[in-house]
């Protein structure tokens, strides 16, 4: 790990770690959530397994949060082709993973609403609060959109040569398929890392001449004096 006085090493360290950090959070939040593993009529579910849905929900809200880095890192690398495209897919895509981890917040609501009601009136108090226009437009439609523009960052990072055609589709792939317990868990789980890893060990595989976009040979080291003095004359 470099230090953190080393504005160059730190800052690709942590985008690379959490790319590969986050997709394994995300299986793991998978695996742990009780109404993917029990699948079909989920009533009640999760108000029978409070303790699961805490750290399942967690878990989730984590592997969105730590995209961020990730995120960034990923737009710092699109310097010479498709910059443009670049700065607006990786907006785009920051607003999405930032509105899917408030979402989690509502499995802690289910849990709730589960076990102080009957599980079924629960159940369809949390969904008509999730079906409110602010809910769906403020929350779900940006989410879904920033999977969108996830997709279309990493089409941009190909385009600018630091990262292989195939990883977006893979993370997208990933994300949706992971949801489908236990193949779609096993194998979708995978893709996303797989996707998502690849990036992230590029990062961490390269020099900080590569990181700052320095050609081969020009100094990276910050804070050389210019040979300009100040003067009082």
């Amino acid at each position: 790990m470099p230090s953190l006085s080393n504005p160059l090493g730190f800052r690709r360290w942590a985008a690379g770690v959490c790319l590969i950090v986050a997709p394994l959070l995300y299986i793991a939040g998978a695996v742990v959530d009780p109404a993917l593993r029990q699948g079909g009529d989920t009533t009640g579910v999760y108000g029978r397994y409070p303790e699961q849905v805490s750290v399942s929900a967690s878990l989730l809200h984590w592997s969105w949060v730590l995209m961020i880095p990730g995120i960034i890192g990923m737009i710092h690398l699109i310097r010479h082709r498709g910059v443009v495209f670049g700065h607006l897919a990786g907006g785009l895509a920051l607003l999405g993973v930032v509105n899917f981890s408030g979402l989690m917040l509502g499995d802690f609501f289910y849990s709730r609403l589960e076990r102080a009601l009957p599980p079924a009136q629960g159940e369809m108090l949390a969904e008509q609060a999730f079906a409110d226009p602010g809910a769906t437009f403020g929350f779900q439609i940006p989410g879904f959109l920033g999977l969108l523009g996830l997709f279309l960052l990493g089409l941009a990072l190909a385009y600018a040569g630091h990262g292989p055609w195939w990883a977006p589709f893979a993370i997208i792939a990933g994300v949706f398929g992971t949801l489908v317990f236990p193949i779609g868990t096993a194998v979708g789980g995978l893709l996303y890392l797989a996707g998502s890893g690849v990036i992230g060990l590029r990062m961490l595989r390269m020099t900080d001449a590569e990181w700052a976009g320095r050609e081969a040979g020009q100094p990276v080291a910050a804070g050389v004096p210019s040979g300009n003095r100040a003067t009082t004359r």
